[in-house]
């Protein structure tokens, strides 16, 4: 996606199944220190609205800021969040 990477590994089978485990990072290249944590607070918020509910239990997610974060619609980093999923199989099945 044009505004961070995401990254999914099982998670370990020593650890019992948590809430969601979802990890941060934001490489030197993108920017300053400023630059960054807003990269990883945009990131952390469209993480909170968008997985809680929707992501698998069973696998860690890591989300790689990219620099296009910054100037990305927050409707559209939601949206992209989502597709990510999709494509990594990693949406929670929907049990009615």
């Amino acid at each position: 996606m044009p505004g961070f990477v995401l990254q999914v590994a099982p998670v370990p089978p020593d650890i019992a199944l948590p809430a969601l485990r979802v990890g941060f990072t934001v490489s030197r290249k993108v920017g300053n220190a400023v630059v960054r944590n807003r990269v990883r607070r945009r990131l952390r918020e469209v993480a909170q609205l968008e997985m809680p509910g929707r992501a698998r239990a069973d696998l860690d997610f890591v989300l790689v800021g990219r620099q296009a974060a910054l100037a990305r619609d927050f409707a559209a980093l939601r949206l992209e969040l989502h597709e990510a999923l999709k494509r990594l199989k990693a949406l929670a099945v929907a049990t009615p």
